[in-house]
């Protein structure tokens, strides 16, 4: 998921984040949360059979896929018909082929040798048109850098609103080239729009196109959700408003449901005066974390292996520890324990210790209402 990747880059929201810590530090010293120096916490965990801090991997959100690992290696040796073999093979899937996409646009942005052969040998494919456009986004986040705008210098800024033209241009060359019913190469452009500032009728022009070709394409939504999101071009109205109309049209299975949740915590995050203790306490969150919960149960029933499954795990384990639902909580982090690389622990200054805070304190409770 290259944009995503790409949102994570650019997020202006370092602040934020610290903030966010801030509100955890004052929960833990007001209800006596622990903290890494709180005896107890990591105790509970490991008698529940949580791994301990050591050997949670902060650099995946879930193992990976051997497959995948095997056409990377393959492009990386200049074997471009393997990426094109591969890609191709998600057929009309969109949430495969978007996420197989992601895996050919990480190594296209490091060393795109192999992707220029495949442009020069296949003039006019789509799919190579799809995997350079996406690959032009991630080197434009390269170039700008993952620090604050202080941070970044003026030459970074050009090189990186220079590539991200040229990236849009891209995009557009890639919607000309795909099938009429793709979403892919118009869900791409989200990023663009993202750091051009598309003005909002733009916006919603571009995610007319991508809902009329994939109503239901998750990352397309969880993208979309961000431009809406205040700390980018619009509002926590219309950040929530966009999510609850996303959910209110997804069938179970579909994890459409992820987005209120994911808005609000955008909210709180974002919030100086937003006390977590109560915020997602709110009967409207309670309500979508119950209905998130039942559309996770019915994507694990229909296919194990959806990859936003994990995500939505790690979001929903942050949500229910807010709500003190913590044998629901330690339920989702029996799940994804061992690879962390996902919001909401993304979004602190020290993901693992987020992680473990949240984690252990559930583990505590839960052994502590059993008796144990």
């Amino acid at each position: 998921m290259a944009q995503l990747i790409l949102l994570a880059l650019l997020a202006l929201g370092v602040l934020l984040w610290l903030n966010a810590r801030k509100k955890a530090a004052a929960r833990r010293e007001e209800t006596g949360t622990p903290d890494e120096t709180t005896p107890g916490g990591a105790e509970a965990a490991a008698a529940l059979g949580l791994l301990p801090a050591e050997q949670l991997d902060t650099s995946r959100a879930a193992p990976a896929n051997p497959h995948d690992e095997e056409i990377r290696t393959k492009v990386r040796s200049g074997d471009w018909q393997a990426g094109a073999d591969y890609l191709a093979g998600a057929g009309r899937n969109w949430r495969e082929r978007y996420r197989r996409l992601g895996v050919l646009q990480s190594e296209a942005e490091e060393d795109d040798s192999w992707l220029l052969v495949w442009r020069a040998e296949r003039p006019g494919d789509a799919d190579a048109a799809l995997v350079h456009a996406d690959a032009l986004i991630g080197v434009a986040g390269n170039i700008r850098g993952a620090l604050q705008a202080k941070y970044t210098t003026q030459e970074q800024f050009a090189g990186f609103h220079r590539v991200m033209a040229q990236a849009r241009e891209a995009c557009h060359e890639a919607q000309a080239l795909a099938d009429a019913d793709d979403p892919c190469p118009y869900a791409m452009e989200i990023a663009c729009a993202l750091s051009l500032g598309y003005g909002h009728d733009d916006f919603r022009a571009l995610w007319a196109e991508v809902e009329k070709r994939g109503p239901h394409l998750v990352s397309a939504h969880v993208s979309a959700l961000q431009y809406w999101c205040r700390k980018w071009r619009g509002s926590h109205e219309l950040a929530e408003e966009f999510a609850r109309r996303a959910a209110a049209k997804g069938s179970p299975g579909q994890l459409l449901s992820l987005l209120p949740l994911y808005a609000a915590f955008e909210q709180e995050t974002a919030e100086e005066e937003a006390d977590p203790e109560t915020f997602y306490k709110a009967p409207e969150l309670i309500a979508a974390a119950d209905a998130c919960l039942a559309d996770l149960a019915a994507a694990v029933a229909a296919n194990p292996a959806e990859p936003w499954i994990v995500q939505v795990r790690h979001l929903l384990a942050w949500t229910l520890y807010w709500q003190d639902r913590y044998e629901e909580a330690l339920e989702q982090f029996r799940a994804v324990d061992g690879y962390i690389d996902s919001a909401p622990w993304t979004y602190a200054g020290d993901p693992l210790q987020r992680y473990v805070d949240v984690r252990d304190y559930c583990a505590l409770q839960v052994q502590e209402a059993a008796g144990t």
